[in-house]
């Protein structure tokens, strides 16, 4: 008799339900520890001084008309003492803190909090941040959910240095508001991974989507927006935003733009922004910066992946930080010829060094050859398994692999378990993709031939340019650099100044 395509079993964790009971409060014990911290809400304190202020005048005037007795002014001195206690604790915004093995002791601002206690967010704790590098390393056993738990980190690295370029350049007018939204693009600008990370949309997707005749690419930033959407819907987040000072309509987009640029982009259009003005330009590149690569989503995998495989990482981040400043360049991609960037001070050649160890991790453990090997064997058998496995989404229906990622409640359910589901299983449509998983467990795996050069003598010689993030472009020479003398005037390196072997 015929089996019956193999579905995802019920008893496996169920991420489209909030834990209840017991089970939700040990998830709160793990991920909320105790500990809290005192954050000022700088943007109350005018307001309510002057609030302050209005209560002691009007008291004043009701109960001191003329000099009388001590009784009065006594009450009086103790009402404003108690408004002044009240008025206090409004300053202040609760924040959980956390101990990360990389940066120590961090503070998260409650919302933050509120969208990593969602199910939607806590599936990256069941996605490899590394992909197959972990059978090759055995040390890279992080995942997506402490990257993006670090993207906290890094959210928490972006709010670092948005409030280092709001206190040092106060007219640049970077509110609250910009601030917190900053944080969130950073905690949830990886929500759209899929199974071992970049092995899904990399290697697995494109060869379902060639066999379906599909040519549309499909990329985790566009997964992260929708899952974002599917985020703030199904958990009804809005109210809540607002509660801490957002506005929904506009703040979501300039979230989703922070993640992954324009929602529309045109020639035609001046500024293809929707969620912030060309003057607050510089705050797409915190996160995901377009132009260079320099952002703090870099600054925190660079630190923590090395750390996790054992090698060596000499760019100091936080000197970054410090001389983090905003100028105004020239732009030939903007109409007016001009926008503001971040820059950095022009002694700072030690930006070399975070485009190298990018290169050099790259090298060492994306593509090593065990991991590529071993990679293309997952991605093979996850082609066979497509289409004998079911996950259930929106409106009962029922999605495979590779059309997962078209509903974002079946997607919620599309972790790394599917590797050990499809090597549990006993279904015999799932016979070849089990054999492959199993000689992975196996190490049997295949073998690297070797590599070849060509015995004929080379008549014209090519320069071939190494790929340092911007495929065959230099990045250094896309970051501006200001001098001691002139803070608000900045420019490329010098030609003196580039490298030509890092």
């Amino acid at each position: 008799s015929e089996l019956a395509p193999l579905q995802l079993p019920d008893q496996s964790p169920d991420l489209n339900r909030r834990p209840s009971g017991s089970q939700h409060k040990s998830l709160q014990t793990e991920l909320l520890p105790p500990h809290r911290a005192f954050t000022p809400r700088k943007n109350n304190l005018k307001h309510n001084l002057i609030q302050l202020y209005s209560w002691a005048h009007f008291m004043l005037m009701l109960y001191l008309p003329e000099p009388s007795g001590n009784l009065e002014l006594v009450f009086m001195v103790l009402f404003c003492f108690w408004h002044f206690i009240v008025l206090s604790f409004r300053l202040f915004v609760f924040c959980q803190v956390f101990n990360d093995p990389i940066h120590g002791s961090i503070e998260l601002h409650p919302l933050l909090i509120k969208i990593i206690d969602t199910p939607q967010f806590q599936r990256l704790r069941f996605i490899k941040q590394l992909g197959g590098v972990y059978f090759v390393y055995p040390g890279a056993s992080h995942n997506r959910f402490e990257h993006s738990n670090r993207v906290s980190q890094v959210g928490y690295l972006a709010g670092k240095l948005a409030e280092a370029l709001r206190s040092r350049q106060p007219e640049l007018n970077i509110t609250d508001r910009d601030v917190l939204c900053v944080q969130i693009a950073g905690l949830c600008h990886d929500l759209g991974h899929g199974p071992f990370s970049h092995l899904y949309d990399g290697m697995f997707l494109p060869k379902a989507l060639e066999k379906k005749r599909k040519l549309k690419k499909w990329k985790h930033e566009r997964g992260s927006r929708l899952m974002l959407d599917h985020l703030v819907e199904q958990n009804n987040f809005k109210p809540t935003m607002k509660k801490y000072g957002l506005k929904p309509e506009e703040d979501i987009t300039f979230i989703k733009e922070m993640i992954a640029g324009p929602l529309q982009e045109s020639k035609e259009q001046e500024w293809p922004y929707k969620g912030r003005p060309k003057e607050k330009s510089f705050l797409y590149e915190i996160v995901s910066n377009k132009k260079n690569g320099v952002d703090v989503d870099k600054f925190d995998y660079l630190a923590r992946d090395s750390s996790y495989l054992g090698t060596m990482n000499n760019f100091d981040f936080r000197r970054f930080l410090q001389f983090a400043r905003v100028c105004e360049v020239e732009d030939k991609d903007c109409k007016e010829g001009k926008r503001k960037t971040i820059c950095t001070r022009d002694k700072e050649d030690h930006m070399y060094h975070l485009f190298y160890i990018r290169h050099c991790l790259h090298k060492r453990a994306c593509q090593h050859k065990v991991n590529q090997i071993i990679q293309e064997m997952i991605a093979e058998a996850f082609f066979k398994a497509d289409g004998h496995m079911q996950i259930k989404g929106s409106g009962g229906r029922m999605f495979t692999l590779s059309t997962a990622n078209e509903d974002m409640e079946a997607y919620t359910k599309l972790t790394d378990n599917v590797f050990e589901e499809i090597l549990k299983s006993s279904c015999s449509e799932l016979k070849k993709a089990r054999e492959i998983l199993q000689n992975i467990i196996s190490r049997k795996i295949y073998k690297f031939v070797g590599e070849t050069m060509r015995q004929v003598p080379i008549q014209d010689w090519e320069v071939i340019e190494m790929d340092y993030g911007m495929d065959d472009k230099d990045p250094i020479q896309h970051v501006h650099f200001y001098s001691k003398s002139e803070l608000d005037k900045a420019k490329p390196m010098p030609e003196e100044k580039v490298r030509t072997k890092y």
